[in-house]
């Protein structure tokens, strides 16, 4: 007898009160009541910049300062990871983790599959 293949569900996280907003929001609504057999599998992916990037076009000088740039990016990173991890088994829910390069919009507007970007609401002062 064939099983059926559960389906994987995406959330892309960076450093942002927002993203783990939005990390929170797809675990309460789509595996509060489920840890037993989840109804997907959870991806976690984090967009991590190059250090080339941060540093730019600082002119002489930016080779000495990529190493200390990749340093503090991995620690961020890191934290990222941490933080996820947190939030996921407080909801005991298993995670996978990669990390890539990339933005909200350029999946919602290239991805092959639903897309569905969680916002904070705004606050009222």
């Amino acid at each position: 007898m064939a099983t059926a293949e559960t389906q994987t569900m995406v959330v892309g996280i960076d450093d942002s009160e927002h993203s783990m907003y939005a990390l929170q929001w797809t675990l309460d609504h789509f595996f509060a009541n489920s840890t037993v057999n989840p109804p997907f599998k959870l991806v976690i992916v984090h967009a991590k910049p190059s250090p080339s990037s941060v540093v730019g076009l600082a002119g002489p000088g930016a080779a000495e300062v990529l190493p200390y740039v990749d340093s503090d990016l991995k620690k961020i990173a890191a934290r990222v990871v941490e933080k996820a991890k947190e939030i996921c088994s407080s909801k005991s829910v298993m995670i996978s983790l990669a990390v890539l390069g990339s933005v909200s919009d350029y999946c919602a507007h290239h991805a092959h599959c639903t897309v569905m970007i969680v916002k904070r609401p705004k606050t009222k002062h």
